[in-house]
């Protein structure tokens, strides 16, 4: 690796496995220092002894994201341990209750709600005043299938993750100027978790379920598709890209760094409604 990340450290939540593992193992290849953190103490004990042969840079954190006491504590022991954070990479999410809208559970489809945008609006609470007290940082937020187009029987997900995207958008305004960039990534059709949830539900899934057993079928995406690009999104190659939604696997971000000023000029990336007027 090229040390992309030399000295840089960062917080991965939902660090325990899928994506946000492989992000975390990214980024220590690249020499970052690394918080991990996850629900499960166990899942974490097991993450960090294994990514502990890259490096000994890695600490790990037992934390609900849609928990406020839990993600100062969070942040509070990565200044502890690091004293500064430079990148946050909200990862942890849920898939929650799958089937109509009109026969879902109010209260799961609310702590769906509580864990994909209420955690990634916690974190950033609390990780953003150190960014700008330092002048600079990465904020990198996971999307989801759902979040560019309707995601029949997933609404509760489908709405977080759209969520986030606005929440990446307006948050790299209010940001300008400062030094720190916010973007998303949409990760593509990675085997996770999540996919094992969809096949056990059956028939509630609706067609999904037929998409994701192709997906099971054919290996999905990989997950080191989207660890790559958040190493890109939290290096200095993509300084001055903020407020953008990227496709790990369908956007050229590899040629992007030159055609920031380009992109940063227009709305590519970014969701947004065209009409003829263009309003």
């Amino acid at each position: 690796m090229s040390g992309l990340l030399e000295n840089r450290v960062s917080v991965v939540t939902g660090g325990s496995r899928g994506i946000g593992k492989a992000i975390a193992a990214a980024f220590l290849r690249e020499g970052s220092r690394c918080v991990i953190a996850a629900r499960s103490r166990d899942e974490l004990g097991g993450t960090r002894r294994e990514l502990a042969a890259i490096g000994p840079r890695l600490e790990a954190f037992a934390a609900d994201v849609g928990a406020e006491d839990d993600v100062r504590s969070l942040i509070e022991y990565t200044l502890r341990k690091f004293g500064r954070i430079d990148v946050l990479v909200n990862c942890a999410g849920v898939l929650g209750p799958i089937g109509p809208t009109a026969e879902t559970d109010a209260a799961a489809w609310w702590d769906t709600l509580r864990v994909n945008l209420l955690g990634t609006f916690l974190c950033v609470r609390y990780a953003v005043p150190r960014m700008l007290s330092q002048g600079r940082g990465k904020v990198i937020n996971l999307s989801g299938g759902g979040a560019t187009s309707p995601l029949p029987r997933f609404s509760a997900y489908a709405c977080s993750k759209a969520a986030v995207v606005r929440l990446t958008e307006t948050l790299a305004e209010e940001l300008k100027g400062t030094g720190i960039d916010v973007n998303t990534i949409a990760p593509g059709a990675v085997n996770t978790r999540l996919l094992d949830d969809v096949l056990a539900a059956g028939e509630s899934a609706g067609e999904e379920r037929a998409r994701k057993l192709r997906q099971l079928e054919d290996g999905g995406t990989p997950p080191q598709r989207a660890a790559e690009l958040a190493v890109f999104l939290a290096s200095e190659n993509s300084d001055g890209l903020t407020g953008r939604l990227i496709s790990a696997v369908w956007d050229d971000w590899p040629a992007m760094a030159p055609l920031i000023p380009q992109i940063m000029s227009s709305d590519l990336y970014t969701l947004r409604r065209v009409t003829a007027t263009g309003r």
